[in-house]
Formats: C-alpha cells, structure tokens, sequence
C-alpha cells in the first residue's frame, strides 16, 4: 500500500465522536478519529513496510501515527529516529504508548529511557519511564538492572509528588511495572506504593482515572501472576 492509500482509509474509517474523545485527551489537527482497534485492522497491510510506517508517523495525523508505532519493526529503528520520534509525540498518547512502546522493544532502549526520564520536557520525560516500564515488562530479570530499578523506586517516592503532571502518570506506572513484572522487587515496590499513595495527575474533562499503585500490584499477586512477562509492549 502507498501512503495515500492508507491515508485514505484512514479518513474513512474516522469518525467525530472518537475524534471528540482523542481532542479531551489531548489530540489535535490532523486527526481523523479512528479508534485503536480499528486502527489494528490495518496493521498486517503495512507492518512488513518499514518505510511506509515511518512515513505515517511523519505525517503529523495522529491516527496515522499511531499505525506507525503499531506497525513499525522496532528492530530496525535506529537511535536517531527514535529521538525525532519522541520529539513529535505531541500528546501523551503517542508519547507515553506509541513512541515508549516501540522504544522498549528497539536495541536502544535503556540509553533513551535513561535520557529522556531526565529530560526536562515533560513529554519526552513521560516517555522516558513509560519507556523503561516497557521495559521491564517484557525483558527477564536476569537482565535487568535490578539495582538501577531499585534507585528509580526511591526517585519516584521521593519526587513522585513534585514532578509534572504526565510525570507523575507515568512514575505511578513504573512502580506498579516493578511490583508486577519483577517478583524480587514486589515487596519493596509495595513499600513504595504505599509511602506515594494516592497520586493527583489532572485528566482533563476525561473520566480517565489514576490506578491506585497498591491495589493493582495486590491484584496481580491475588491472581498469581506476578513475575510475568509480556511478549510484546506495543499495542
């Protein structure tokens, strides 16, 4: 397929309600309003096009973008891309799902999400721990740097409460990562949610809500599956 045929079908299968939905969360122009699991239905026509795909993120719609990070081989994104990637990511959607997703899955995913959780772009700092919770949730632990994550768990509950609005979305969702995806750290990543709390992050007129950190680790442990990994974080 060519980029304007997908375009094309994209625009058709768009709709003003989603659309409406997508601009509350934070999307703007130009966006068609197609909804993810639609967006889904598209992907085996482009997912073997690397160049396709990487000319729908650069496209600038936002359901086109979207594709891209369903569609991409992270495999073969290079770093640079992936900085030009997070860069563009101009709502936490494509920030913290799009672009982490398939930057947890590429050769650099440590270097850039060491770099950008620093970032003092809000965005791009979101991106950051999305990308390093990513991460963790499909890398065994056997190569994971267990004592890097443990000083992260101590960063978030001592900053968690001061940081950016995206920030402290996405530092909630690292801790619960931890205590669900590594069974060694489950305990002290309780610990953690517990000290945090509640955590505030303004959704804008959305019905979206934060997950209380301590009930979804307790969840996942009740329904022993703490310390499993998954085969893919991009969805």
């Amino acid at each position: 397929m060519t980029l304007e045929e997908v375009m094309s079908k994209l625009e058709a299968m768009g709709t003003e309600q989603t659309k409406k939905t997508f601009f509350r969360h934070g999307a703007k122009e130009p966006c068609f309003g197609v909804k993810i699991g639609d967006l889904k239905t598209l992907v085996k026509q482009v997912r073997k096009d690397q160049a396709l795909a990487l000319a729908l993120y650069d496209s600038g719609n936002h359901d086109a973008m979207y594709l891209a990070g369903l569609s991409v081989n992270p495999k073969q994104m290079g770093k640079e891309q992936l900085q030009t990637w997070a860069r563009q990511a101009y709502w936490h959607m494509l920030a913290e799902y799009t672009v982490a997703g398939v930057a947890a899955e590429s050769p650099f995913a440590l270097d850039l999400a060491r770099e950008w959780l620093d970032s003092d772009q809000e965005l791009i700092a979101a991106c950051g721990w999305s990308t390093y919770a990513n991460y963790i949730s499909i890398t065994p632990d056997e190569q994971l740097d267990i004592a890097e994550i443990r000083g992260l768990l101590k960063r978030v509950r001592e900053t968690i409460h001061e940081e950016r609005n995206r920030v402290r979305y996405t530092m909630n969702g690292f801790v619960i990562v931890a205590g669900t995806s590594i069974a060694a750290l489950q305990e002290e990543a309780r610990e953690v949610a517990e000290q945090i709390g509640k955590v505030h992050v303004d959704v804008g007129e959305t019905a979206c809500k934060v997950p209380l950190a301590t009930a979804y680790i307790r969840k996942v442990e009740a329904l022993g599956k703490t310390g499993i990994k998954k085969k893919t974080c991009i969805c």
